[in-house]
Parts: structure tokens; C-alpha cells; sequence
């Protein structure tokens, strides 16, 4: 055997953290892995239409998000922050920024380490009981010696350290590993000049742009960055959508429960902050077209119904929220938020402005438009001449 090495390389580590990432064994099941929900073929995200996966020791238990998918945001995801005007008179002439940053729906974690855990240990993802758990399906893994080769021969004889060491090898997997960032959609071939959009697909990119149609660039950024790589398509800042309640999540069947995003009830840290109660992260668009739910609650399985929701919000609430009494003008709007929250859902920004009897910012043509290009943000991109040879 190799001389234990305690800091292993960067190269090391990710080999270790890809073998995790694609090991079932380390799931209370034993037949779930990391890749199980976050798939490479669909942008580390899921690779079915569910809203929500299934997990547990059976697999039989519900969780109660989406999966976010993993691709191009986790070099560049900033920490959780928060910056609020400082004096009187910022409060008075200036408008907060939005929270932004962090890992996860609810930006709850800061690092790639802490957020692996955290599939590792719940309930109704992998199941494992503890940390301790999870080492010991380590020490029997395929690849245990490498880990002791790593790490030091008696490396699983101290469970907690050996998790963080765990923890450090997948967090270098998907920093690293070029699957997770590949930049090769038709977008990307647009940007270098060596693809063409289609016309549909040019006027949905301008239509994307436009902050008074679209405006989807405003929090989805479509810009090269300042070192001039491409865009990630996302800013990382916080929403409140109003997005409706989804009757295919089991626990919504409580009328009580209600996913709060920023203020809980997974993250437990800003359940004071009632202002950002219905607040999640704003995702990367790359690969969304190979998503099968979207937001998160997955409540829409069908791309075109995600774009036309922003549209027909306010303008035909009927289409989105139940009825609340008997004309059908009454429905209870922003249905997945307690009543008294229910005022800090977006209503300014474009397409968010229009009212019912109002223009709608895009038409059924233009709807389908911008979801053409969409299309193009996905990975795989293989130019019509590469096709035929």
C-alpha cells in the first residue's frame, strides 16, 4: 500500500469525492447516491419529472423540494449575505438589495462540505442516523483503501474527523471536475461566433433581455463576467415568486404547513425576518430545459407553463390559484404563503406590474419564443456539420 499522505492533492481528493458521489452504498437504502438525484446527464439535476424525490431507508419517503441542479454555480456562489441601508438616510432615499447568496433553495449553507452533509443526514434523502454511520459504509467501500491511502491507515478509527475528510473530498469533486461546468451549450457557441440562433431562438434571447417583455436578465444574467468567461445565468439573489402551492407535495395536504424558503422551516436562522418569509435563491437557467419540475416546489413539469406563469400571474390569477369563493374572479392568490405574508411577493418588476384587462408583457408567440431559447442553455451542443459526419 501507498504511504498515507495527510494532505492528499487536489486530484486525490476529487477521485474520492467522485467515487462518493456515485456510491448508493452510502445511503441508509443502500441503493441511493448523490448522482441519483443530481445526474450529470441532466445538469446535476434530476433525472425524472417528480416534483420532489424520494428517499429514506426504503425510498418510499417524500421529500419536500425540488432538487436544485449542481452544474456551474458552485465555483461561484458567493456566502449568504444581506446588505441593508446603514444610516437614515440611506433608509429613506435607497432600496435594500436583496439577500443573496449561499447553497442550497435557502442559501443555508457557505461551503460545499457543509452542504454535502446535508443530503447524507436527512431523513428523507439518504437516511444515515449520523456522521458515524456514514463512516462506517466508508470504511467498507470499494475505494476504502485509497481513502486510508489518503487520509492515514487508522483514518476511520476517528468517524468525525474522517466525515469532514469526506466532506472535503466531494466539496473538491465539484469544485474541479470539468462535467460540472462544461460551457458547451449552443448559447456558448453564440457567444464565441461559432453557432447561429435560430430566428425563434434570436428573438427569445432579445426577448429575455428586453426589462420591459421578458425582463428575465435582470435576475437571470445573460452578460459575459468581468474576466469575460460566459454567463452563469443566474445573480444568486432572493424572490418571492408567489408561486402555487403544489398538491403533488405531500406535506401541503396540512393546510399549517408552509415552505417558507429564507425564513424556514429548513433553515431556522431567519425565522424572525418575516420579510423574508417566501424568499429562494434564483437558479441557474443552464440545463433547464432538461429539468422535468421547476421552482421549488416543482410545481410545473411542462417549460412553456414556467414562462407563461410569469406572465398570466396577476393578469389571469384563476389559471394559477384555487378559487376561493363562488364567482370565479375569486381565487386565493400566492396560495403557498400564510395570509399575512402574502405581501412580499414581487409585484413591480416586469412582467410582475400587469393587472387583469392589462397587455400581457409577452404573447403566446413570444412565450414560446423565449422558451426556444431557452433550449439553447442547454449542455451538449453538437453543431449540425459535427452531426452528419
Amino acid at each position: 500500500m501507498a504511504p498515507a499522505a495527510a494532505d492528499p492533492d487536489a486530484a486525490t481528493l476529487a477521485r474520492l469525492g467522485k467515487a462518493m458521489f456515485f456510491d448508493p452504498t452510502l445511503s441508509a437504502s443502500g441503493r441511493q447516491s448523490c448522482a441519483s438525484c443530481h445526474d450529470p446527464d441532466h445538469g446535476y439535476g434530476p433525472p425524472n419529472r417528480l416534483a420532489v424525490q424520494l428517499g429514506g431507508p426504503h425510498l418510499d419517503r417524500q421529500g419536500k423540494r425540488a432538487t436544485p441542479a449542481l452544474a456551474y454555480t458552485l465555483n461561484a456562489t458567493p456566502i449568504w449575505t444581506h446588505t441593508q441601508a446603514a444610516s437614515l438616510t440611506e433608509r429613506l432615499t435607497e432600496t435594500d438589495n436583496p439577500p443573496k447568496g449561499g447553497l442550497m433553495w435557502d442559501g443555508r449553507f457557505n461551503s460545499l462540505h457543509d452542504q454535502a452533509a446535508g443530503p447524507l443526514l436527512d431523513p428523507d434523502e439518504m437516511a444515515n442516523e449520523s456522521r458515524a454511520a456514514v463512516v462506517e459504509k466508508l470504511s467498507r467501500a470499494s475505494y476504502a483503501d485509497a481513502f486510508r491511502a489518503a487520509f492515514g491507515a487508522n483514518v476511520f478509527d476517528q468517524p468525525e474527523q474522517a466525515f469532514a475528510l469526506a466532506m472535503r473530498a466531494l466539496e473538491r469533486f465539484e469544485l474541479d471536475d470539468p462535467s460540472f461546468h462544461r460551457f458547451d451549450s449552443k448559447f456558448d457557441a453564440y457567444l464565441d461566433g461559432k453557432a447561429a440562433l435560430s430566428a425563434a431562438e434570436m428573438r427569445g434571447l432579445r426577448l429575455f433581455a428586453d426589462p420591459e417583455k421578458g425582463n428575465c436578465a435582470a435576475c437571470h444574467l445573460i452578460d459575459k463576467r468581468a474576466d469575460g468567461s460566459h454567463p452563469l445565468l443566474t445573480d444568486y439573489q432572493f424572490a418571492a415568486l408567489g408561486v402555487p402551492r403544489n398538491p403533488e407535495i405531500a406535506a401541503n395536504a396540512d393546510p399549517a404547513y408552509f415552505d417558507l424558503g429564507l425564513c424556514g422551516p429548513k433553515r431556522a436562522d431567519k425565522a424572525e425576518r418575516a420579510d423574508y418569509c417566501g424568499m429562494f435563491k434564483t437558479p441557474s437557467l443552464r440545463n433547464t430545459a432538461k429539468r422535468g419540475a421547476w421552482f421549488h416546489n416543482g410545481r410545473f413539469h411542462r417549460l412553456e407553463d414556467v414562462v407563461r406563469f410569469y406572465v398570466e400571474r396577476d393578469l389571469k390569477p384563476g389559471s394559477w390559484y384555487p378559487a376561493a369563493g363562488r364567482s370565479p374572479s375569486e381565487v386565493t392568490l400566492y396560495d403557498d404563503l400564510p395570509m399575512a405574508l402574502r405581501g412580499n411577493v414581487d409585484h413591480v418588476d416586469p412582467p410582475f406590474d400587469r393587472k387583469p384587462g392589462a397587455r400581457p408583457a409577452l404573447n403566446d408567440a413570444e412565450i414560446r419564443d423565449v422558451v426556444a431559447f431557452l433550449k439553447t442553455l442547454d449542455d451538449g451542443y453538437v453543431p449540425a456539420a459535427r452531426k452528419r459526419l
